[in-house]
């Protein structure tokens, strides 16, 4: 088994600087376990020529199959980080295709079944609040009723990040993270950070405790005179003009009053609703239209080029780390469906904004370092691909509800079937009541298996021990088989006693709704593949068709700044960005 370090969500400095502070390598994995002996911080320098400062982005959604389709209209910022070194085939390697585990996966280098972020949410029976599902990025032990009444926290992420690695061998670096989603921002920037920004009901916020520096109250006011004054939409690009038309969705009732959480969405005769058709026009105090639009991720790059001239990132003795996790692109899919208008104008908004930011940069002479990948892929909704006459595009079953398979598991074992299995959804972790003797949880495992085998939706059911008694994943994620993608999810503390993947197509989410029509989350390749991109100024750009993971991106950039890291640290490794020289990770392959 390769060392690996993992520590509490809570330490002092002290603590981190000595457990992180360890000889360098990149990728190699001894065979047995070895501690190497600490180096005194003060004693290590940043590689020669090691740039000042790291960026890195992530755009929520951006599947691999949305870079290649909009890869030859961009023009800014995307066509930038084209030039360098780009791998195409990158993969979120896991299962739990998640805004969440993905963003933990980042900048630790360590699948979920080491980060211990399993999915978005997960059912802990043990909390003491009435309600048992728990937020990856809450703190359950602080009072809240509701885990959509929390108080923000990274304590559940069990590895530490790039930036925290950096801070506790350069005590003079900043860690610094700014999103759309507080789950990307914690994520990406772990305990120890300098600054963290998200949106939160219409303004940027950060952690109870923190108060906000001038640079977000002027952001936050700027943003409050837009909403409160609405805004027109976008123009359409003449390249998205063959996706301009609406799609009518089938609702389990009416329509009337179930109000647009987006622009686009319309009502139509009873039982269904329109998606599509919208150019985002902003009406007068929707914080959601806003989310949900390219206006968030501009807002969120805006405020990222602010915090750079505040704490002066990359002018510093050390180098900083600046995470920019991009949101809009997440809320468009989930609304709109990844394939219609609404998507081919965010792409283009995403790709301008992020050529303003590198532009920015350029102005304010920083040597800077660009890295951008993707927490998961996305799918379009199942009636559009319908129309278009695509196979196994379709809805989950209702009968894969955890309610529905409470029923149907209690008529066969005779226990009661209230909360008989736990589950947010229908696919993914499935938890049994903790109060069954250990016999009748085996019976209600053993039948749920039983059941939902037997639906035609259904690619594979796997038990919590199975899942636990199976190897590691080795090998390239292309070939991964649907237990091997599991177990990169699974840490048996959080996960669930049942792990259910949907065959490819089928969509979990039952009945669509105003602003939640289309998904992610699965196991299939739309979901786990996200592009990868490394630029920085004078590099020479190549491109690597070869599947690679974004647990590679941590051990790239740790080869790139000399930082120290004992070997076995990373689940992934060093990937050359010098087209084959190898100058990048030294001896490491």
């Amino acid at each position: 088994m390769a060392f690996r370090i993992s520590l509490p969500a809570r330490w002092g400095a002290a603590v981190l600087a000595a457990a992180l502070v360890m000889p360098h390598a990149c990728a190699a994995r001894p065979k047995a376990p070895r501690v190497a002996k600490a180096a005194a911080p003060a004693a290590v320098l940043p590689a020669k020529g090691a740039p000042k400062l790291i960026v890195a982005i992530s755009v929520d959604q951006f599947s691999a199959d949305l870079f290649a389709q909009y890869r030859s209209h961009f023009t800014g910022g995307l066509a930038r980080l084209a030039q360098g070194a780009v791998f195409p085939a990158g993969y979120q390697s896991h299962a739990a295709t998640e805004t969440c585990p993905g963003h933990s996966t980042i900048l630790t280098g360590m699948h979920p079944s080491h980060t211990g972020i399993v999915a978005n949410t997960w059912i802990d029976q043990s909390v003491t609040r009435g309600k048992k599902t728990v937020y990856c990025a809450e703190d359950e032990t602080k009072a809240a009723s509701d885990p959509k009444d929390y108080v923000a926290s990274v304590s559940h992420l069990l590895v530490p990040t790039l930036g925290e690695r950096m801070k506790a061998v350069w005590p003079a670096s900043r860690n610094v993270a700014v999103s759309g989603k507080d789950r990307a921002a914690l994520m990406m920037g772990g305990h120890v950070i300098d600054e963290v920004y998200w949106w939160k009901s219409g303004a940027f916020a950060t952690l109870d405790g923190r108060v906000l520096t001038p640079v977000a109250v002027n952001e936050n006011a700027s943003l409050a005179t837009v909403l409160g004054a609405g805004a027109p939409g976008f123009a359409l690009p003449d390249w998205c003009q063959g996706k301009d038309r609406a799609v009518p969705l089938q609702t389990s009732g009416s329509s009337s009053g179930l109000g647009s959480l987006a622009a686009g969405l319309s009502g139509g005769a009873a039982g269904t609703f329109s998606v599509g058709a919208g150019r985002f026009a902003l009406a007068a105090g929707d914080k959601n239209g806003f989310r949900a639009s390219p206006r968030m991720d501009r807002a969120t790059v805006v405020l990222a080029t602010e915090m750079v001239d505040e704490l002066k990132l990359g002018k510093g003795t050390a180098p900083d780390v600046l995470s920019v996790s991009l949101s809009a692109t997440d809320y468009v899919g989930h609304a709109f469906g990844t394939e219609g208008a609404e998507m081919c104008i965010q792409m283009q908004q995403l790709d301008l904004a992020l050529g303003d930011f590198f532009i920015a940069l350029d102005q304010r002479g920083i040597d800077y370092a660009v890295v951008l990948t993707a927490d998961h892929g996305g799918f379009d909704l199942p009636e559009r691909l319908d129309e278009q006459a695509l196979p196994v595009a379709q809805r989950a079953d209702k009968a894969l509800l955890p309610e529905a398979l409470s029923t149907a598991v209690a008529a066969k074992t005779g226990l009661d079937a209230k909360g008989l299995i736990q589950s947010d959804g229908a696919s993914g972790d499935f938890w049994v009541r903790r109060d069954l003797s250990d016999a009748d949880k085996a019976r209600v495992i053993e039948a749920a298996k039983a059941d939902l085998t037997a639906n035609p939706q259904v690619a594979a059911v796997f038990t919590g021990a199975e899942l636990a008694a199976a190897p590691a994943p080795t090998g390239s994620p292309e070939t991964w088989s649907l237990q091997d993608r599991a177990k990169a999810s699974f840490y048996q503390p959080r996960s669930g006693d049942l792990v259910l993947l949907l065959k490819r197509g089928v969509v979990p989410i039952v009945t669509p709704a105003p602003g939640i029509v289309a998904t992610h989350g699965s196991p299939w390749d739309y979901d786990r593949r996200v592009p990868i991109l490394f630029w920085r100024k004078g590099m020479t750009g190549f491109e690597q068709p070869s599947p690679v993971e974004t647990v590679d991106i941590a051990p790239t950039l740790v080869a790139l700044l000399g930082l120290p890291v004992a070997p076995g640290t990373f689940d992934g490794r060093c990937l050359d960005l010098d087209a084959g020289t190898g100058s990048t990770c030294g001896a490491n392959p």
